[in-house]
């Protein structure tokens, strides 16, 4: 009785605020789906804001907000809830409104993974009750890969991630098409913001950079904690936070966790192989970072090959370590390997390429590598200029991968060398470009 009079009042708050004010994003939710959507990703980006977008669209079509189920299982009260009261949840949506029937009600389910067994009770409600039913959570094991048997088939994913350039401008008021000097100017000036302070919807929104800071470190703390000591049972707490700062430190680079696991033990630091492979996969499963392998013919290669990893948010990063020198060159190359993340779609892997010379990125859609794409935030050394031509043509010779990219920061220009075209872009232009092919 005390969980269902809870669950009335979580869902009349919830409905009393609606319509929401929340600003547009570019990932957009079906409003009949006749799947259950589910919307995985990390902490703060803005999972929750993607359902209310939703819901104010399905007002605007006509839905009543008295046919709107939002229950928020954050909620310290519903902490350690057994899958059986799920089934309260219901019945205390028909008492408040007996007359509507669970067939014509939208169902919102924030963060339910906190609740053992969810899945098989979501199956149940899509099932026998409402084809209207939407989740989210901060986990990969949301996605239709990781999910229980008993879900796939059912599902299908929209994962949701800190703002895109385009979007990050849109929370600042920046138009992204003027040509006019002073526009630009600006987009200079939130581009640099977007590289080093990152793109958490909160904090892209608060001016104080104190407020930042504070923001970014809780952030953190929240996803070490919650989505990885709490969710995994970790005991060695201060060992996995020396482990993901390493990764953050080591972007743009391949990751041993061998050597990482060595440099611990040498520093005194009582840890177990096994246990840190266990945490980088976690990190990843909870979308504190991304990951890329090594580009191979051979899958059996690929899958021994060493990772890149990327955090993912820069800003983040740069609040966490504090480093003490510029990483231009590794913030920019993280915003790159973000955005592909963003737009692969279901048809396309991403790796880097290493031989003689390295390559940052290759784009395979199916089974044909469509881009190659290197990353460095200017290109007036020589050196620099000829480390990179170099590895886009090793790399195309490795893969017959003809469309050839470098990413700087604001250079622009074609180089032909030895019948290859490589085009040089800005990073502004290529975010804003059609240069990457959407999701699809």
């Amino acid at each position: 009785m005390v969980r269902k009079e809870l669950f009335k009042s979580l869902i009349a708050l919830r409905q009393a605020d609606l319509p929401f004010e929340r600003i547009e994003r570019e990932l957009v939710l079906p409003i009949q789906p006749g799947l259950i959507i589910m919307v995985p990703g990390v902490r703060r980006a803005g999972k929750s804001s993607l359902l209310m977008l939703t819901v104010n669209k399905l007002l605007a079509s006509g839905v009543k907000r008295e046919q709107i189920l939002w229950v928020n299982f954050d909620d310290e009260r519903l902490f350690g809830m057994p899958t059986e009261e799920l089934d309260e949840m219901l019945q205390a949506y028909r008492e408040m409104y007996p007359d509507i029937h669970l067939k014509d009600v939208y169902m919102f389910f924030d963060e339910i993974q906190n609740i053992v067994g969810w899945d098989l009770f979501v199956l149940r409600v899509f099932k026998s009750y409402s084809e209207h039913v939407y989740v989210t959570g901060s986990n990969a094991k949301l996605l239709s890969s990781e999910i229980s048997t008993a879900l796939r088939g059912w599902t299908i994913d929209y994962e949701m991630l800190p703002l895109s350039f385009r979007e990050f401008c849109r929370f600042t008021g920046i138009d992204v098409h003027s040509y006019l000097e002073s526009d630009k100017a600006k987009r200079y000036a939130a581009m640099e913001e977007y590289i080093h302070e990152g793109a958490f919807p909160k904090v892209v929104l608060t001016n104080d950079r104190s407020t930042k800071l504070r923001l970014l470190q809780g952030y953190f703390n929240a996803m070490l904690f919650r989505d990885l000591v709490e969710r995994y049972k970790i005991k060695n707490i201060e060992a996995l936070r020396y482990f993901l700062k390493r990764l953050m430190l080591n972007l743009t680079k391949t990751t041993s966790i061998n050597a990482i696991v060595n440099d611990m033990r040498s520093n005194g630091v009582t840890v177990n192989k096994d246990d840190l492979y266990n945490w980088a996969d976690w990190a990843v499963d909870t979308y504190m970072f991304i990951r890329y392998p090594k580009y191979s013919s051979s899958l059996v290669k690929e899958n021994q090959s060493l990772r890149k990893y990327y955090v993912i948010d820069t800003g983040m990063r740069q609040a966490v370590l504090m480093p003490q020198s510029e990483d231009n060159g590794k913030l920019l190359e993280n915003i790159v390997a973000l955005e592909l993340f963003r737009r692969r779609g279901a048809e396309k892997k991403i790796f880097y390429w290493q031989g003689g010379h390295e390559c940052d990125f290759v784009v395979q859609r199916e089974e044909l590598v469509e881009e190659l794409i290197q990353v460095t935030w200017d290109m007036t050394d020589e050196d620099t200029r000829k480390r990179e031509i170099e590895g886009l043509k090793e790399a195309s010779k490795g893969t017959k991968c003809d469309k050839l990219t470098i990413v700087t920061r604001e250079m622009k220009e074609t180089i032909e060398e030895e019948g290859y075209r490589i085009e040089v872009v800005g990073i502004e232009e290529w975010l804003n470009s059609d240069m990457i092919s959407k999701a699809i």
